[in-house]
């Protein structure tokens, strides 16, 4: 029928009970578009193919699923995009929500072409190596809270929702899973700029074992520099502290 690509991370979800309670996230705030990434074998795309009332799209990089899913899903024909998610165009002129038990070789990646995507993306359900799921809900003074932690909360409130067995796919991956959503925030802290956030967020963060004050010495003026605040290092700071921040950058 098809077969298993390692070098596209691909682990297919077997496990029917993971899938409801996938399905029941979803289902819990109204939508009417649907883009899916990286469907694979289908577990999730026989629910989500026939929803009442929802333009539904997905897209698969994998030729070889393409034509599998093209067979199984018959409706799919023009709604299956085969392309790279990280690659395509915006499938939607009006907003929509992501789904997907997204390939963990490439996790990071899809939460930043949300963050690309924000303003056309109020929600994404999605499933994650659990590192990277645990890294887009931690908070400030956690080991794992980085960038994309401070960027993802700044422009959306992330959930954990659940944890997945390895068990729950062929082939087991070597590590656990988690699902998460995103919700967009309706209001988003002040700040100088959305550029200058994000250089000054990535700053603080490239050196993040020193201090803010060597970390993103080259961003703001000495007499800045000698505030307490900068003796601080950056996974110390919220989301809200950093925003208040760039107002005083160079």
């Amino acid at each position: 029928m098809y077969t298993l690509k390692k070098s596209l991370g691909q682990h297919f979800l077997k496990d029917e009970g993971v899938v409801d309670r996938i399905m029941e996230e979803l289902m819990k705030r109204p939508f009417s578009r649907l883009l899916e990434v990286g469907p694979g074998a289908g577990a999730l795309t026989r629910r989500l193919v026939n929803l009442p009332g929802v333009d539904f799209r997905a897209v698969e990089v994998d030729a070889e699923k393409v034509d599998y899913l093209r067979r199984t899903f018959p409706m799919l024909q023009e709604r299956l995009i085969h392309a790279d998610f990280l690659s395509i165009p915006l499938p939607f002129s009006d907003p929509f929500v992501v789904i997907g038990n997204f390939p963990y070789n490439i996790s990071s990646q899809i939460l930043f072409r949300i963050l690309e995507w924000k303003d056309h993306v109020p929600a994404m359900i999605g499933m994650f190596q659990k590192e990277v799921a645990e890294r887009a809900a931690a908070r400030e003074g956690s080991r794992i809270y980085g960038v994309l932690s401070v960027l993802l909360q700044y422009y959306y409130q992330p959930e954990f929702l659940f944890s997945v067995s390895n068990e729950s796919f062929i082939p087991p991956p070597r590590v656990q899973s988690g699902v998460i959503r995103l919700t967009r925030k309706e209001t988003l802290f002040p700040v100088k700029s959305q550029r200058y956030f994000t250089t000054l967020v990535k700053t603080a963060f490239g050196q993040r074992r020193k201090t803010l004050r060597n970390a993103v010495k080259s961003l703001f003026g000495p007499e800045h520099l000698a505030e307490r605040m900068f003796d601080r290092r950056a996974e110390t700071l919220s989301v809200e502290e950093f925003a208040q921040l760039t107002f005083n950058m160079l």
